[in-house]
């Protein structure tokens, strides 16, 4: 029987608890669980342990992070010999057949070596939508998939490929994390997800949609959920690590350059002041994002301990 672990990190999660950890329970195929927890002060690990006693539960002695928790429990996974590793937000829950449904497409993929990602489709917490980051990568996806054409004419295709989709609802083979690895610790929370997916393609794995499958996922719904003046926008970081742009860095720095003096040019001092602040600490990062490029360029368990 395959060995399916469901990998949850939660902080505060005592909102979508019930349902999240119930719907596990409740699946067709057989899940294990593990939970990391970053420090949660609202009940969560009291309530995990007293009602999902079979989840195995690890208490993170500070917050982690999305990506840092996230690894830490696929090292506890692959040390109990996971086949599949299903990477889910704490506001998420499944359907019974969710997690077959996603199986069935590995297991009549043709070429198994090439799937990366399995992803469901995400509905949002209304259950009566799709989760508007859903719309926006099938929607980016047009051309090459035609699934929006697909949708309207109900001639919907087993799975689509796709760019990317974000890491609430992730399906991974065992062979995608021996060979990609785990998240990047140089992201504390956003931006991971996007970051791997740019690895993934490097490595020549594909990510794939498979609408029999549907999912929830409750949150916010709307496109710039993103607080920057709480979390880094790490977007230049992010291309200049990118396997796949050899020559980021330099193209990077010369267009922030660009566009420092034509927002001085502008009188747009303020913006040029940013821009500087910019250009100056990726200038200092150049060794350790190099480095970092060096290590995801490299096939194998990037970022864990297995």
């Amino acid at each position: 029987m395959l060995s399916i672990h469901v990998i949850i990190v939660t902080y505060n999660a005592m909102k979508w608890a019930e349902r999240c950890f119930t719907s596990l329970r409740q699946s067709s195929v057989p899940l294990q669980c593990i939970v990391v927890d970053n420090g949660s002060s609202d009940g969560t690990q009291g309530y995990i342990k007293k009602h999902f006693p079979e989840v195995h539960f690890i208490h993170s002695g500070q917050n982690l992070g999305f990506g840092k928790a996230n690894n830490t429990g696929i090292e506890a996974a692959y040390q109990k010999g996971a086949d599949f590793f299903y990477l889910m937000n704490q506001d998420a829950w499944l359907y019974e057949d969710s997690i077959e449904k996603l199986l069935e497409i590995y297991h009549d993929h043709p070429h198994q070596e090439e799937v990366g990602i399995i992803s469901p489709v995400h509905v949002d917490g209304t259950e009566k939508k799709l989760d508007i980051f859903l719309d926006k990568y099938i929607a980016h996806n047009w051309e090459k998939t035609r699934l929006i054409s697909d949708l309207y004419f109900q001639t919907l295709k087993p799975y689509y490929e796709i760019s990317f989709v974000n890491a609430a609802h992730w399906l991974l083979p065992k062979k995608t994390i021996e060979t990609v690895g785990g998240f990047n610790p140089y992201f504390f929370h956003y931006g991971e997800d996007n970051e791997y997916v740019n690895r993934l393609h490097f490595h020549k794995k594909k990510v794939i949609l498979a609408p029999g499958s549907k999912v929830v996922h409750d949150g916010k719904q709307f496109l710039d959920k993103v607080d920057y003046t709480r979390y880094k926008d790490l977007t230049l970081e992010t291309k200049i690590m990118n396997p796949n742009l050899p020559d980021a860095l330099k193209l990077e720095k010369k267009a922030l350059i660009q566009s420092i003096f034509k927002n001085s040019a502008l009188g747009k001092l303020s913006v040029s002041k940013q821009l500087m602040e910019k250009y100056k600490k990726i200038s200092g990062e150049a060794d350790i994002l190099n480095k970092i490029k060096a290590e995801v360029s490299q096939e194998g368990p990037t970022f864990l301990k297995i």
